[in-house]
């Protein structure tokens, strides 16, 4: 069955980061937990679905402030499909050289902080831009790519690079090339994409380990919580107290 499929090749990609990935995400945690302990920030982009990882890290019950989605509307909300905010205004927008440092001349940034950048090929203009112009401003960069994709396609930057050759930490998603990954008896074309999953999988991994070292260090994050298990007054306590701290650490970033 192609469900069967489905679940067999997304319980690889989950062994796979578990069994290769442990490291990076640990150093990953550990540059983030630094960040974050010194009232920084990380930063969080990602074009297309790439922008998925991004809504998923914050702000969502689990999730805590430290993080600032640096998501642009014309690069991830493209459902209209045709028309206005299309996809060919996207595919244009994601491989635009330049796009990047203006996206940046709305922010703040700081050595201190990290920038987490999620992207399935590595190679187009906007991650790419994105990552050399934070490293050469000496933030930790934090790259999430398919290392299997990525080495499997031509950089399409004037760099040469790909995502993975510029950031100081590279956690492999462990996506087949070419991202959908079931075959169809009688389709040409595979379907069941896995690079959400992937990346969802690994920037959870990471989160969990970050939460854990601020708690260690007596820091513990002040996270978003679900209204449905609390009474209403401690879920608008706790609520309140994360959009103030959110918003103290971000005035300035901005």
């Amino acid at each position: 069955m192609s469900a069967e499929q489905w679940f067999a090749k997304t319980e690889q990609i989950h062994r796979r980061i578990r069994e290769t990935q442990m490291d990076n995400i640990k150093a990953a945690a550990a540059a983030i937990a630094d960040s974050i302990s010194a009232g920084r920030v990380v930063h969080l982009f990602g074009a297309g679905h790439g922008s998925l990882p991004v809504m998923e890290c914050y702000p969502r019950i689990g999730g805590f402030v430290g993080y600032h989605p640096m998501t642009e509307h014309c690069l991830s909300y493209f459902t209209n499909v045709v028309g206005d905010s299309g996809v060919p205004q996207f595919l244009f927008l994601e491989r635009l050289e330049g796009f990047a440092q203006i996206i940046l001349q709305n922010y703040r940034l700081d050595p201190r902080d990290c920038m987490m950048i999620f992207s399935q090929s590595g190679i187009n203009g906007v991650v790419v831009d994105m990552a050399l112009e934070t490293k050469q401003r000496g933030l930790t960069v934090i790259g999430l790519t398919s290392l299997e994709h990525t080495n499997s396609v031509q950089p399409r930057h004037s760099s040469g690079k790909r995502l993975c050759e510029i950031a100081d930490i590279v956690v492999d998603t462990c996506v087949p090339a070419g991202d959908a990954m079931i075959e169809i008896p009688g389709l040409r074309e595979k379907v069941g994409p896995g690079s959400t999953f992937g990346f969802v999988t690994a920037v959870n991994a990471i989160n969990c380990e970050v939460a854990r070292l601020l708690t260690e260090r007596g820091q513990p994050p002040l996270v978003n919580i679900s209204h449905n298990f609390v009474s209403p007054e401690e879920a608008e306590a706790q609520m309140a107290r994360v959009w103030q701290a959110y918003t103290e650490r971000v005035k300035d970033r901005v």
